[in-house]
């Protein structure tokens, strides 16, 4: 694989690390790609008993790669809806996994990157992390990741954040619950290998259908979420063929406000 790094240790701990460093961990179509096939993988194998999700360096996830984003602006909008798709398997896929998961949030998330987050069992970040879902500045919105989020902080913060793109400290997403645990970035291994210790403690039978209860519970599963997908996936297609979005994709590449007034 070329951006995701994998590593099984001794105790079935598997950790994917986004290693795109120098592009803050930005996800483009093969990022997704990787992502979702090391999911599957994991998935099917006896050996891996719990999984760790994070990033290469300082930074978590930004979002979309900017290279990605650009090849966006001239995409049709079925394109765009297969793009969108793709995404919103990789979702899917972490979050309905049969396995226990693991937001290792090392660093800054934005867009797509609180998505990933938001679709993880347990969320541990270190208290210098930021986050924002800044989808609205660029004409867009927060579509794909919004199911997953919306479970994570509930209607009020999801009205607040939708809307404003404003970003956000680590001790206020701890407050909206995005993350369970804020510790000093020096002890986010320390927390992360705690966590992962007592998920070893239990079954592994177990721990599967206990996130199935909770699915159930909660009312939904793997294909009602796809179901859901294919609507959210239309609906970010659609705003990035518009004009809005396309005024507001440009000004971000070419690194000048977006003119509202014109559309």
């Amino acid at each position: 694989m070329q951006n995701v790094q994998r590593e099984l240790d001794d105790n079935g701990v598997l950790t994917l690390t986004m290693n795109r460093p120098a592009l803050h961990n930005a996800f483009d179509d093969t990022m997704i790609r990787e992502l979702t096939e090391a999911l599957r993988s994991a998935n099917r194998d006896a050996d891996v008993r719990a999984v760790v999700v994070t990033g290469a360096g300082a930074c978590f996830s930004a979002g979309a790669d900017l290279n990605w984003m650009r090849s966006l602006i001239g995409a049709s909008e079925d394109e765009n809806v297969r793009d969108a798709l793709q995404l919103a398997e990789l979702l899917r896929t972490l979050n309905y996994l049969s396995k226990p998961t693991i937001a290792r949030i090392n660093g800054a998330a934005f867009g797509g990157g609180v998505g990933l987050i938001a679709a993880c069992d347990f969320t541990l970040a270190s208290d210098d992390a930021l986050f924002g879902l800044t989808e609205v500045r660029l004409g867009l919105v927060p579509a794909v990741i919004s199911p997953y989020v919306f479970r994570r902080i509930g209607e009020t913060n999801a009205r607040r954040y939708f809307l404003s793109g404003e970003r956000f400290d680590c001790k206020r997403a701890q407050a909206i619950g995005l993350v369970q645990e804020r510790v000093a970035r020096e002890q986010l291994d320390a927390s992360v290998d705690r966590v992962a210790g007592e998920l070893l403690r239990g079954g592994p039978a177990a721990l599967g259908h206990a996130k199935q209860l909770a699915f159930a519970v909660a009312g939904h599963n793997a294909e009602s979420q796809r179901q859901l997908d294919e609507q959210t996936a239309r609906l970010i297609a659609r705003l990035r063929v518009s004009a809005e979005g396309q005024e507001g994709l440009a000004a971000f590449l070419e690194k000048r406000k977006p003119d509202w007034t014109g559309q």
